[in-house]
């Protein structure tokens, strides 16, 4: 991590990020794609739900940043003990975060269902895929944790094959416990909810044989010293790694509510567009992934240039993506927008909204690549920051835009937003990384 050429480097340790981000956004879209075929209630018990489960694993994930960092920062600084001692702390953390996480989401689904829809047919839905899913919370945060460590140390490729068993088996097993086969009852959105659990089930066996079958750097030990430090320092990038996965969530829900004023379309195109924009941010997403044990590692052996040369590497390559997304926005507004829709209406209008928001696409990669440098470097804080500019920030603005020019200031808020998150980035990593002498966490 601290000899091999940069650049090199960047490509084999992010490219199979880039993939299993791509591998892991499946689950719910193929889950959505054959409840479709169930009914449009169920469909929607699926969009309701959504939100509660995707906070439930951003809390897994985000947390398992936080393992990332501490274990690649101790592996840096040639502290074997501690990054034992934080892979086997993490783990367990994890284990009683998907406990409570699914004993808190069973007690809240039934409330949170009541306050979209009083349809029945629909709530029963989302309670029968909801309760069947999140029983699965603890295996989901455990495989997090497992694939967290496997990045710290460099195997991507294997966290890459380790997603793809749980996906693949997801997809075969989606329509067999839907529909049915042969003695197969047909299980509906349950049997849905089953072969999304089963699938997560199969990663983590995955993730634990590749653990424990290979040649590791780090072993599961909690030592005789206190763990405290280590702890402090999981949870100081975990926390902020957590809310910044759910903050999306959040923004969407706002801006929906400014939308649908103006009409129900807008709402569709709101959904399109953030649809789309994932192929672009989860590329980007992947690169930022495959750096953060990077830099971590070379910030724990005290090579700094080592760290901004990364750094730089990935903002030019994070440009690029961008770049093209821009491009193929303003090339083809109207082609990927009628990927959802074939009223002519909607699809120039999404078409419009397209152009707008993708002039924010490439200054985003400042803090898009900021914000993922700082949780490599353990700094939660500033990181949590960034995203609260970016999903926060963002909902006082479209509002005050839109009541001068409608929907159309929702989408000009877009790129505003990222100009103003872009700004506060670069000042955050001056004042705390390029003027520290070093980093403290």
């Amino acid at each position: 991590m601290k000899d091999k050429k940069i650049w090199p480097l960047i490509a084999k340790m992010s490219l199979p990020m880039v993939i299993s981000m791509l591998v892991n956004a499946l689950y719910n879209i193929v889950d959505s794609y054959f409840v479709a075929q169930v009914s449009e209630d169920a469909m929607t018990a699926l969009s309701l739900v959504f939100p509660l489960q995707n906070m439930a694993n951003a809390v897994g994930i985000g947390f398992g940043v936080g393992i990332n960092a501490a274990v690649a920062y101790y592996l840096g600084a040639g502290r074997q003990d501690a990054a034992d001692r934080a892979s086997a702390l993490g783990l367990i953390a994890g284990v009683l975060h998907g406990v409570a996480l699914a004993a808190v989401c069973a007690a809240a689904i039934g409330p949170f269902l009541k306050i979209f829809t009083d349809n029945e047919r629909t709530i029963s839905y989302g309670l029968e895929y909801f309760y069947t899913v999140i029983a699965f919370s603890p295996a989901l945060t455990l495989s997090m944790a497992f694939e967290k460590i496997l990045q710290a140390v460099g195997k991507m490729k294997s966290t890459m094959f380790c997603m793809a068993i749980g996906a693949v088996a997801n997809i075969i097993l989606d329509p067999l416990f839907i529909s049915g086969c042969g003695a197969l009852p047909a299980m509906g959105v349950r049997g849905a909810a089953l072969a999304t659990g089963i699938g997560q089930m199969l990663s983590l066996a995955s993730y634990i044989v590749v653990f424990f079958a290979s040649e590791m750097p780090v072993r599961l030990r909690l030592c005789r010293s206190k763990g405290q430090r280590v702890m402090r320092r999981l949870y100081f990038v975990g926390i902020p790694a957590s809310l910044n996965l759910a903050l999306p969530s959040f923004m969407i829900t706002a801006l929906n509510a400014i939308l649908a004023a103006f009409a129900e379309t807008y709402v569709l195109i709101l959904g399109a567009y953030y649809k789309l924009q994932t192929f672009i941010y989860f590329t980007v997403s992947g690169i930022v992934q495959g750096i953060r044990p990077l830099v971590g590692y070379n910030q724990g052996a005290g090579l700094r240039g080592r760290v901004l040369a990364i750094f730089k590497a990935t903002l030019v390559l994070s440009a690029c993506v961008m770049a093209a997304g821009t491009v193929l926005c303003l090339a083809m507004p109207g082609n990927l927008i009628s990927l959802f829709t074939d009223n002519a209406q909607t699809v120039a209008a999404g078409a419009d909204a397209l152009r707008i928001i993708s002039a924010g696409f490439v200054v985003s990669a400042l803090s898009v690549v900021i914000s993922g440098t700082f949780e490599g470097l353990g700094l939660g804080l500033p990181s949590l920051v960034i995203s609260l500019v970016r999903y926060v920030a963002i909902i006082p603005i479209a509002w005050l835009a839109s009541l001068a020019f409608g929907a159309t200031g929702v989408w000009n808020a877009f790129w505003v937003t990222e100009l103003l998150a872009a700004a506060i980035s670069v000042l955050l990593f001056v004042f705390c990384y390029l003027k520290k002498t070093q980093v403290k966490c």
